[in-house]
């Protein structure tokens, strides 16, 4: 047999390659927040799951917070980011900014299923363990980017006045999480509900263009 293979490993101590299994660890443990909730779910079942001992957990991160910080650093942030980039390259036109946000949106959360999750039980709840973590980190990145976009479009006249453009932003967060945050509820609500990730994005898109028109 091969002597390297049976080799016992040293429990909490990192093997070869660190960078795999730090990644496995912290994408166990944000399905697992998603699913579970952060503050439900301890180390040992994160480490249980990964197929490790919760002192490897410690090695990488240094506990519990430290691996929620770096959940927020290495998945929310990223994606963030480029949504901020999209945003950039699409111009001062609101429909074209709406349209960006919307199918970056729709795009991350059909890829990344925690995101919906993770945004109702720990951003969108009181007391959730992301609101600050997330939310000010976040915020000059996307949704206060979004509110100065449409303001100015608004006093040139290329937004509809009624719209107010703070409350803008909070409708188009909405329309692109919440389908996917309750997809279990309105699935089973409408008979034969197969809609495609494509599809919701389309009536998403032709639902608020007549509303942003001047």
């Amino acid at each position: 047999m091969n002597e390297r293979t049976n080799k016992p490993r040293t429990p909490g101590r990192p093997v070869a390659d660190a960078t795999v299994q730090r990644e496995l660890l912290l994408n166990t443990a944000t399905e697992l927040f998603s699913h579970q909730g952060i503050q439900a779910t301890s180390l040992r079942t994160i480490a249980d799951s990964a197929g490790v001992t919760p002192a490897l957990i410690n090695y990488y991160f240094g506990g519990k917070d430290g691996l929620v910080d770096a959940m927020v650093e290495e998945r929310f942030l990223p994606l963030a980011a480029g949504a901020a980039d999209e945003l950039q390259q699409a111009g001062d036109d609101p429909v074209e900014l709406v349209a960006a946000f919307v199918r970056n949106m729709s795009r991350n959360v059909a890829e990344h299923p925690w995101i919906s999750q993770l945004w109702v039980r720990e951003i969108l709840c009181e007391g959730g363990a992301l609101r600050e973590r997330v939310m000010h980190r976040v915020a000059p990145m996307v949704p206060l980017l979004l509110a100065q976009r449409f303001a100015a479009a608004q006093a040139r006249g290329a937004l509809n006045p009624d719209l107010d453009p703070r409350l803008l932003v909070i409708s188009l967060i909405g329309v692109t999480l919440l389908p996917y945050a309750a997809a279990p509820l309105w699935r089973g609500m409408f008979a034969n509900a197969q809609i495609g990730d494509d599809a919701l994005t389309t009536h998403t898109l032709a639902l608020l263009k007549g509303a942003l028109e001047p």
